[in-house]
């Protein structure tokens, strides 16, 4: 069992009880509590930097009571906390990972605009949380591009074989073998590539696509090894595709279980935390489940 519980972000919205059923599906999956917490939001004028989080009040939460009714009668796994606390979301949401095995929620809450794809908490968690995100989407999201090519439970992972991060593969690997599914990776390459000889003149590329996308893939294959020898019932398949990443995995998600993306490791002349452009198109499109991977640390 798994002593790190799973947290679901609730505050009352279609939403956020949508990641609340995923959340409780993960954690029972994992034989981990599961911890529902509503972060009731500071007055307007409470600053992240001066009010973070208050304690729970002792008076009820409706919006707790409401979850609690919603799980009375689902049985004794997982176990479920409920904590209630004050401050400001975008500030308390991402301190919350900091002992989790993962943090929920929905793409958006009660509050915002409407025609926001991602509110501004689910950003702040993906991009600042020391554990793994999961964004869940609305249903009904459309992608374009064909669905999968072999039925069945799919994990989806975005490999960049520049820059691989044995984190995102990890997780990937271990929702596949909670979920019974595969793992489908997709590793993109640079295609058409676009070589420029003076002002507004652009050669023709004197590299064979060919031999990048065979490239591409033999990389890949090395570095899913250790994670089949982890995981030996979890099958992999590699996929080397040309041109965008994001639009790839976009079109990926189609019926699958989850998306699992890299979050954006600290350069020294980038040391704030961030998210990449890829990973930022995937959470505003993906038709599913987005788990959101902070990097692991660096090899020596």
């Amino acid at each position: 069992m798994s002593t790190a519980p799973v947290i679901a972000a609730v505050d009352g919205s279609d939403d956020s009880l949508r990641a609340l059923e995923w959340a409780f599906d993960a954690a029972r999956r994992r034989a981990a509590p599961l911890r529902v917490v509503h972060v009731r939001q500071y007055a307007a004028w409470g600053q992240a930097d001066v009010l973070v989080a208050a304690p729970p009040e002792t008076e009820g939460d409706p919006v707790l009571d409401d979850v609690h009714t919603r799980l009375a009668d689902r049985g004794e796994e997982p176990v479920v906390e409920y904590v209630a606390l004050e401050g400001v979301p975008g500030a308390v949401l991402p301190e919350l990972g900091t002992d989790a095995e993962l943090l929920v929620l929905g793409s958006r809450g009660r509050g915002g605009f409407a025609s926001l794809l991602l509110g501004s908490n689910g950003l702040a968690a993906a991009r600042d949380a020391e554990c793994p995100v999961v964004v869940v989407p609305r249903p009904g999201s459309e992608v374009h591009g064909e669905g999968p090519a072999e039925p069945g439970p799919r994990v989806v992972v975005g490999l960049h074989v520049d820059s691989p991060d044995e984190a995102t593969l990890d997780l990937a690997f271990t929702e596949a073998a909670l979920r019974g599914a595969r793992v489908q990776v997709v590793a993109a390459y640079p295609w058409p590539v676009q070589i420029w000889s003076a002002p507004g003149q652009i050669l023709p590329p004197q590299v064979d696509r060919d031999a990048i996308e065979h490239e591409t893939r033999a990389l890949a294959e090395g570095f899913l090894g250790p994670h089949r020898e982890r995981h030996p019932g979890v099958r992999a398949d590699a996929e080397a595709l040309p041109g965008d990443a994001a639009g790839h995995l976009v079109a990926a998600s189609k019926d699958a279980e989850l998306v699992v993306v890299g979050r954006h490791r600290r350069r020294l002349l980038a040391p704030a935390r961030m998210m990449g452009s890829v990973t930022q198109a995937v959470l505003l499109h993906a038709a599913s489940p987005v788990a959101v991977v902070p990097p692991g640390p660096p090899e020596d």
